[in-house]
């Protein structure tokens, strides 16, 4: 996503924050629309459901496991969304990209319905629904660029909306600063993870390594119950070795549930999580 400065404008058509919003920037065709499901009926009744779009269905936020969502495109926004409002339980809002001047074709839809599932796998942030990785359609070197464009700007607009679907949890250089990185480790129970504090919590970082079995004093409490949610995702791995493994960076709300994720039982992160010269992260974040 490009680093330049921009500026956005977020309308609210009923004049309520948390209804429909319209998101663009100001010298772009590109709009992304926020539709709570319960206003679905609304967007339905606005002229720009008839459009060509792409839409992602987002599920609740239940915390530090995996949020999932569905990705689609449809010449028809109106009518596809109404049927996942009768077939599909698990979503909660749509953010739904179309073209201010509707000039996406169907050619358009398809070619971003696809790269977007294909960048979402990769980012890792967000599970899909989707089963399949879409069609890429015979994509002529203009159109293409055309689309790259298009996606950059819905990413950005998603991101300033609160969904930072395509946004990587940690960049490459911050992966590779040994400056940034912080360490959680427990010989005795083959802990050893690697992470990194961002402002939108803590990233355990893919290779991350963490105790199989709880602590018997967090069985049955909301620590536990997590960790059983992140195994069952498939964000935490049981390997042959009896530990759990990170097959991929996962961002946490906290240190201390990232911690916690690793050692089985209660931590505080802020002291858990040190840098490379055994300083915790609280001596270094909050000195």
């Amino acid at each position: 996503m490009s680093s330049t400065p921009k500026t956005i404008q977020i309308f609210l058509p009923s004049g309520e924050p948390h209804g429909i919003r319209i998101a663009e920037i100001t010298t772009r065709i590109v709009q992304v629309i926020e539709v709570p499901r319960s206003l679905l009926a609304d967007f339905i009744a606005m002229e720009q459901s008839s459009q060509v779009g792409v839409y992602v269905l987002v599920g609740e936020d239940t915390g530090d496991d995996d949020r999932w969502v569905y990705v689609g495109q449809s010449g028809d926004l109106r009518a596809r969304l109404a049927q996942h409002h009768q077939k599909k339980d698990f979503w909660q809002r749509a953010l739904v990209l179309i073209s201010r001047t509707n000039s996406l074709t169907q050619t358009h839809a398809l070619f971003l319905e696809w790269h977007a599932l294909q960048q979402l796998r990769q980012v890792g942030r967000f599970r899909d629904e989707n089963g399949t990785s879409g069609s890429r359609p015979h994509t002529p070197a203009p159109l293409e660029a055309d689309c790259m464009e298009i996606f950059e700007t819905g990413s950005t607009l998603f991101s300033t909306l609160g969904f930072p679907l395509f946004d990587p949890l940690a960049t490459a250089k911050e992966a590779e600063n040994l400056a940034e990185l912080f360490f959680c480790r427990s010989p005795g129970a083959g802990v050893d993870g690697r992470g990194l504090y961002t402002p939108e919590g803590f990233v355990v970082l893919a290779g991350s390594v963490g105790r199989l079995e709880n602590v018997p004093s967090i069985q049955d409490t909301n620590d536990g119950r997590v960790r059983e949610r992140l195994i069952t995702a498939g964000v935490m791995e049981v390997s042959e070795a009896g530990t759990i493994t990170f097959p991929r960076d996962h961002l946490f709300r906290s240190p201390s549930s990232a911690a916690s994720a690793l050692l089985g039982r209660t931590a505080n992160g802020w002291r858990e999580w040190k840098n490379a010269q055994g300083r915790t992260l609280s001596q270094v974040k909050r000195a």
